[in-house]
């Protein structure tokens, strides 16, 4: 057993780093968002948020976030339903295929999407062979929930193969036995049981589609703003750091809504109040 004396010396580091890198640019965040160029205390900043620009901008990151956490969500559970069933005579391979797309830089993957999506692009060069008209896919929304379920789609798959990995496979053969059918059985049994993996996979997918900046600059071509766009240009070009300090806590606000929000709903927690 470690002491408490033990457990405090071995949690030094972590405080230290923590309060170095977490803490302090935090309190220097919120600081700077409640206060003008004057150093007084001053909401102003906060209250451009619902100004027509940034108020869109903030509305479609939004709905983008929630659009790409529903389709990775789509995708995820019948590809982690195939992977599980075949997890035991491939577990490396299958782990592999998990961890792999984490290791690429996600730059060169949204770089790799719009070549893809341009006018040029593949996409385009395959339907001119054909005769069909090219179609207009870079510096649209749907380009941008390409990059973003390409890049976010590890992040939901990892933590729900993780949970449908672990429901004993009695169970299902139970749900079979007692005459359910493969809907039935995904419904009432597999569903339910997954919730957790799916609450941490819809966190881990929404919170950085969310606060984006570069898939949307990319494939976006500037002319889909979104609320991390405009926090970046703030501090980079137009150097208005209060500004700029003031979305991002109004942007936290958001992050923390959503963390309380699946908080909420996870089973876990559920079931420890019973």
């Amino acid at each position: 057993m470690i002491n408490r004396l033990t457990r405090n010396v071995l949690m030094t580091p972590f405080l230290i780093w923590a309060g170095l890198f977490i803490f302090i640019p935090l309190v220097y965040i919120i600081w700077f968002g409640v206060t003008d160029k004057a150093g007084n205390f001053s909401l102003d900043n906060m209250a451009m948020i619902f100004e027509k620009g940034f108020w869109n901008a903030l509305t479609l990151s939004v709905w983008l976030a929630f659009v790409s956490t529903v389709v990775c969500l789509i995708l995820a559970y019948p590809l982690c339903l195939i992977l599980t069933e075949r997890q035991r005579d491939n577990t490396t391979i299958i782990s592999l295929l998990f961890i792999l797309p984490l290791w690429m830089n996600s730059l060169l993957s949204t770089m790799a999407w719009q070549t893809i999506l341009e006018g040029n692009g593949i996409i385009n060069q395959f339907m001119r062979l054909f005769d069909l008209p090219a179609l207009q896919m870079i510096n649209t929304e749907g380009a941008i929930v390409v990059g973003m379920v390409y890049n976010y789609l590890p992040y939901m798959v990892l933590p729900l193969f993780i949970t449908l990995s672990k429901i004993d496979r009695s169970i299902l053969e139970a749900a079979h036995d007692l005459g359910a059918n493969s809907w039935q059985t995904f419904y009432r049994v597999i569903l339910p049981l997954s919730l957790p993996g799916a609450v941490s996979g819809i966190t881990m997918v929404f919170i950085p589609a969310l606060t984006t900046f570069v898939i949307s600059a990319m494939l976006g071509g500037g002319k889909l703003l979104l609320i991390g766009n405009i926090i970046e240009q703030e501090f980079t070009f137009q150097y208005d750091w209060h500004l700029g300090c003031a979305l991002s806590v109004i942007l936290m606000i958001f992050i923390i809504l959503n963390m309380l929000l699946t908080a909420a709903f996870d089973p876990i927690k559920e079931e420890e109040k019973d």
